[in-house]
C-alpha cells in the first residue's frame, strides 16, 4: 500500500486506554480478528503483518468513560488490502451480529463503523484504485453515500473469514479538536500534512503523497470543547512516520517555531498538539 510506506508520511501507530483489557482484548482480536503481537499485564499490542504493531491497547490503571464533548479520538481506521477482505469482513460482523454504526461509500473509500467496548470509534475499511479519485485544484472528492452493501457482500463470498488478513494497516486517524484553525497550523504548517479535502468550517481531511486521508480533523461535537482527563478511555498517543531524518528534523523546526516544546524518548521525538494530544515522531 504505497501510501502507507517508508516514502511517506503517515500515521503507524495508535496507542488506545481501555477500561479492562481482557474484554477490550477480546473485541480486537475475536470480533476485529486482529493477530496480537505482544501482550503483558497492562498492554496488548496488534499487527497486520506478523513484524510491526499498529495498534496497542493499555489498561495501566482505573481508566473512566470519556466526558462528552470532548477533544480527542474520533476513530482508528483500519484499512484493508481489497474489497473482497471487507465483504468477508462484513459477513463476519454480521454473522457475529455485532452492532454496526455506520456504512458508508466515501467514492475514494468503502467503509463499515463501529466501536470498541469502551465507545473508541473504529473504521474498517478498503480503497479504491487511486486511479479512480477524482481531483480538481488539488482536492479530492469525498462524499459520504449509503454502502451498497450487498455488492460489498458479493465481493467477499468466496473469502471465507479467517480474521484480519495480512497487509491490513493503521489507515488513517480521524481526531475530534476544539478549533479548526490551530489543528491546521499544527498538523499542516508544522507536521507538514496537506489539505486534501474540506467539509465546510467543521472538517478538514489532511494527508501526505496525494492519499485521500491520513489524518481527519472535526469539530463536529467538540468546537472550543476542553481536552478529556488523563484518566479517561481514548488516545493515549499515535505515531507519525518520517521517510527520513531530513524530513523529520525540518518538522521538529517548524514545530519550534510555533513554540512546541519537542522532546527526545528512546527512538522518538514526542510533542503535544494543541488539543493535549501526544505524539511521536519517528523514521
Amino acid at each position: 500500500m504505497p501510501f502507507h510506506e517508508a516514502s511517506a508520511t503517515f500515521i503507524s501507530h495508535v496507542h488506545l486506554k481501555v477500561r479492562d483489557l481482557a474484554t477490550s482484548m477480546s473485541f480486537y482480536r475475536d470480533i476485529l480478528g486482529l493477530s496480537i503481537f505482544s501482550e503483558s499485564v497492562t498492554t496488548v499490542s496488534f499487527t497486520g503483518n506478523k513484524k510491526t504493531p499498529f495498534l496497542t491497547i493499555e489498561q495501566a490503571g482505573e481508566y473512566v468513560p470519556r466526558p462528552p464533548r470532548t477533544t480527542g479520538l474520533y476513530h482508528v481506521a483500519l484499512l484493508l488490502p481489497s474489497r473482497a477482505d471487507l465483504g468477508s469482513f462484513l459477513k463476519h460482523m454480521l454473522d457475529h451480529d455485532y452492532p454496526l454504526q455506520g456504512a458508508s461509500d466515501h467514492l475514494v473509500s468503502e467503509a463499515i463503523y463501529m466501536a470498541d467496548p469502551d465507545g473508541n470509534g473504529v473504521e474498517v475499511y478498503r480503497d479504491r484504485p487511486s486511479e479512480e479519485w477524482i481531483w480538481q485544484n488539488g482536492r479530492v472528492t469525498m462524499t459520504t453515500d449509503p454502502l451498497n452493501a450487498e455488492a460489498v457482500l458479493d465481493a467477499g463470498k468466496h473469502l471465507p473469514w479467517a480474521g484480519m488478513p495480512s497487509g491490513t494497516v493503521m489507515g488513517h486517524l480521524h481526531l475530534q479538536v476544539a478549533d479548526l484553525k490551530q489543528a491546521e497550523h499544527f498538523y499542516c504548517d508544522g507536521l507538514g500534512f496537506n489539505i486534501v479535502s474540506q467539509f465546510g468550517e467543521q472538517a478538514l481531511f489532511i494527508s501526505s503523497d496525494d492519499y485521500h486521508h491520513h489524518l481527519g480533523l472535526n469539530t463536529w461535537s467538540s468546537k472550543n470543547a476542553s481536552s478529556p482527563p488523563e484518566n479517561s478511555v481514548g488516545i493515549k498517543s499515535f505515531d507519525v512516520f518520517y521517510p527520513n531524518e531530513a524530513s523529520r528534523t525540518k518538522a521538529v523546526e517548524r514545530l519550534r517555531s510555533q513554540e512546541r516544546p519537542v522532546n527526545h524518548q528512546g527512538n522518538a521525538l514526542v510533542v503535544t498538539d494543541p488539543f493535549n494530544n501526544r505524539i511521536r515522531l519517528l523514521i
